[in-house]
């Protein structure tokens, strides 16, 4: 019997391999409502990691909450495990895809060549881009997932959650009680609800005035520094719970530093400046120093710890090449399996798609431009780059997970490349500025959209999904996403000031600096210099992530401290699991992060609702900005919610995992 026989059979094939649904066994799969159920997840996942991405710089992978959610919804329709798998793939391409766009679609407006949002520029960058990362993912997969050395954490752990649903398991009780929770908590709080909490509580500490000895003169100098409490943001702390306390701490490091060094230094030194008067009126000072010098600066770190980050993981980068380079090969040789879980698009399909795609987005280039070799040029460039860094993409999901692909380093390096290229070809002026980036967001989209694709494709190889159906499945739900959620991008931007502390959309306002400094000659090239520097400090003493730490300071104090206030309720929880009950320390922790998912989702899509509902009642003029006026907002309750979710984040899991414990683990 040879390894199809097996596998149809049920059996397990002479490498180890036995999908939990065997091939030859006929169940419903590509289904009406299973397709029907991942488009609306698609556009709901992604309009909330929509308002979360520009507001802390970070995103939460989809594929754990969008199972569980598929499973929930489907179960009364007796819904298939592979309908289900169907399903959850199309509804996480709604994150992945939003993903590419928040981090690059701001930036034309913060670059000032766009004044608002775009709909159909914006629509076809999200659209191409993220149906050329399936397709490129398309011909990764057979190297990729059947590699043995990557291990696909994140993908194996959402089979197994797959797995336990079919015995009722899902917990989605668990993630929609966290969603209203933190629903609730997001319209009593916000500006645009009931107007009863501040998002946090600052204060300004004024320090004494000094004398300071200068070219002969005696100089007075004055200063203090802004004392800040945690943004009280559920959806922030949660995200801190699921990068967990190591990463939570050295992003608030990035913090510290930047507003406990930095920006009080910076207060110091510009004191003969005349700041204004008042304590107010000195944070708002404190925040203009903030803005226009450290965040350059943070600039400049963040540039130099892409490439250490890019450098790190050059060996993965030529090993990932060399595998799409041979799966190609073998895909156009006519290799491929004739059983059901290890077929996938055909070559041709999507060599003729890839073609098609290029098309418009040498059009686009074009209208940008106005250069027709320029257009051709870098619409030649960005299908090289972009398979290329799909393929980094997609084998380093492969062995870190989703959560944690560097997309905004890839992205970046595209930005450089293509905006040295427009140099190169006399392409200066808003028409460069317009084509680097829109180059960045198609690489960006496909980078995002690629490593969700691989990981989606592992859990389906493990569960014994048919490829070529995901693959089209995600085809639709990219098109669906790229129309759709150009609304909520753009609803939050104009509730919310980009770039400013309530939506600093971080990455995106790199890219815009970048394209700008290096197109439009606007780079402050100082800071940005000297940032660099410390990067490289960073880097020769060892410091762990200088990335993550030039973007806690680009951040605002109250994200990053919100961050690490989640980072800490994760490690008491560790600590109190490893103690009391270690034999549950898994279900604890997928219970933890499931609460966590549903904090996130709960206050992201309310944002994106009470910001479409303050655009259809527009305030009248000296009107306060919520729905209910219920006075002033009160500072000292904000601080309320954090016991609060400390007890929900320690004391569910907790107990969940010692049941587990007490049946002998899970």
């Amino acid at each position: 019997m040879n390894d199809q026989e097996r596998l149809e059979a049920g059996e397990t094939d002479s490498q180890g391999y036995r999908p939990f649904v065997p091939p030859g066994k006929v169940m419903a799969e590509f289904t009406p409502k299973a397709v029907g159920v991942g488009l609306v997840l698609a556009v709901v996942l992604g309009a909330a990691n929509a308002y979360l991405g520009m507001k802390v710089g970070l995103t939460v992978a989809a594929t754990f909450p969008a199972a569980v959610v598929a499973m929930a919804v489907l179960r009364p329709f007796k819904g298939t495990v592979l309908e289900e798998n169907i399903a959850r793939t199309v509804a996480s391409v709604g994150e992945a895809l939003v993903a590419g766009a928040i981090f690059t679609l701001p930036a034309f407006v913060i670059a000032g060549v766009w004044k608002k949002l775009q709909f159909v520029d914006s629509a076809l960058i999200m659209l191409v881009g993220g149906v050329m990362g399936v397709l490129f993912v398309a011909l990764l997969r057979r190297t990729m997932v059947e590699e043995k050395e990557l291990a696909f954490p994140e993908s194996v752990a959402c089979a197994e959650v797959v797995k336990a649903g079919q015995h009722g398991s899902t917990g989605a009780g668990l993630l929609f009680g966290a969603m209203g929770f933190s629903a609730l908590w997001e319209f009593v709080k916000n500006g645009a609800g009931l107007n009863l909490v501040k998002e946090q509580v600052s204060t300004w500490l004024a320090f004494p005035p000094a004398k300071v000895g200068l070219a002969g003169k005696s100089i007075s100098l004055k200063g203090g520094m802004v004392l800040s409490t945690p943004s009280a943001s559920s959806a922030v702390v949660g995200v801190g719970f699921i990068v967990g306390p190591r990463l939570a701490t050295i992003a608030f490091t990035g913090g510290l530093f930047a507003w406990g060094i930095l920006t009080p230094l910076g207060n110091f030194l510009l004191s003969n400046t005349s700041p204004p008067a008042g304590g107010d009126a000195l944070m708002n000072w404190s925040s203009t120093i903030w803005e226009n010098v450290i965040r350059p600066f943070a600039v400049g770190a963040m540039i130099v710890s892409a490439f250490w980050t890019l450098w790190g993981l050059r060996k993965s980068l030529v090993s990932g090449l060399g595998r799409s380079i041979k799966d190609v090969k073998a895909a156009a040789a006519g290799g491929g399996e004739a059983v059901r879980t290890e077929k996938d698009l055909d070559i041709r399909l999507i060599g003729g798609a890839l073609f098609v795609l290029a098309v418009p987005l040498v059009i686009l280039y074009w209208y940008f431009t106005k250069d027709l070799a320029a257009a051709l040029v870098l619409g030649a460039v960005m299908m090289v780059i972009g398979f290329f860094f799909v393929a980094v993409a997609g084998y380093l999901v492969g062995l870190i997970g989703s959560s944690n692909n560097p997309i905004s380093g890839l992205t970046l390096s595209s930005l450089i490349l293509a905006a040295l290229l427009m140099l190169a070809l006399g392409v200066t002026g808003s028409g460069g500025v317009l084509a680097v980036l829109a180059v960045a967001g198609v690489v960006c989209c496909a980078c995002g959209v690629g490593g969700d694709m691989i990981q989606d494709l592992k859990v389906g190889h493990i569960l014994g999904g048919t490829p070529w159906r995901m693959e089209i499945g995600e085809i639709l739900g990219v098109i669906l996403a790229a129309i759709a959620l150009v609304v909520p991008i753009s609803l939050l931007m104009t509730q919310y000031k980009i770039g400013s502390p309530q939506l600093p959309a971080p990455q995106a306002g790199l890219m815009a600096m970048m394209a700008k400094g290096i197109v439009g000659g606007q780079m402050a090239w100082f800071l940005v210099f000297t940032g660099a520097v410390f990067a490289v400090t960073l880097i020769l003493i060892g410091a762990p992530a200088p990335m993550l730490i030039a973007v806690g300071m680009y951040l605002p104090l109250g994200a990053t401290f919100a961050i690490f206030t989640g980072g800490l309720i994760r490690l008491v929880l560790d600590w109190l699991v490893k103690k009391k009950a270690p034999a549950g320390a898994v279900r604890a922790e997928n219970t933890g992060i499931l609460l966590a998912s549903g904090l996130v989702a709960g206050e992201a899509l309310t944002a994106v609702v009470l910001a479409a509902l303050l655009i259809i009642r527009a305030p009248k003029p000296g009107e306060p900005q919520a729905l209910v006026g219920w006075g002033a907002p009160s500072g000292g309750w904000g601080l309320v919610i954090f016991p609060v979710l400390a007890l929900l984040l320690i004391l569910v899991p907790y107990f969940k995992g010692r049941a587990a414990a007490s049946r002998g683990g899970e």
